[in-house]
């Protein structure tokens, strides 16, 4: 599969805009390896190879063992190697990112609102959006996963 065109070259401001995004929930407070296992779970359910390679591979240099990354798909089943705010994390990501299945049901909300501030779980749905924007950038022009270069 070949890109279909380069988005950062032809709409570079638009990019940059994205990367300011990027860079606020980098300082938000929200713990870096969490918000790494949220865009993993998204970037899983969009299908975004070039996202899933990325994010995996943040991951790995976070020091997340691999067996948790592997795991990221079925966390519920996962029992203890996820912890509570991850859970809760992970089910907000799926729940905002099919919204137009789910609503975003009130019991999502209130699972979430338990292990998150006010001002976290709005950062953690900026994130979320921020990410489901990537991957539709990355899906829609074929953005070539590093993996697949390596080969």
């Amino acid at each position: 599969m070949s890109n279909r065109l380069d988005y950062n070259q032809i709409a570079p401001a638009g990019v940059k805009a994205l990367g300011g995004v990027y860079g606020y929930i980098l300082q938000s407070g929200l713990p870096p390896v969490l918000v790494e296992l949220v865009y993993l779970r998204i970037s899983q359910i969009n299908n975004c190879a070039y996202c899933l390679d990325m994010h995996t591979r943040d991951l790995l240099k976070k020091g997340q063992r691999i067996e948790k990354i592997a795991l990221v798909q079925a966390w519920r089943e996962a029992g203890p190697l996820f912890d509570e705010r991850e859970r809760a994390a992970l089910a907000w990501a799926e729940t905002v990112t099919r919204v137009a299945e789910t609503g975003v049901p009130d019991d999502a909300y209130e699972v979430a609102r338990a292990q998150f501030s006010d001002r976290e779980l709005t950062d953690l749905t900026i994130a979320i959006g921020l990410m489901n924007a990537y991957n539709r950038m990355a899906i829609s022009f074929r953005n070539t996963p590093q993996a697949a270069l390596e080969t």
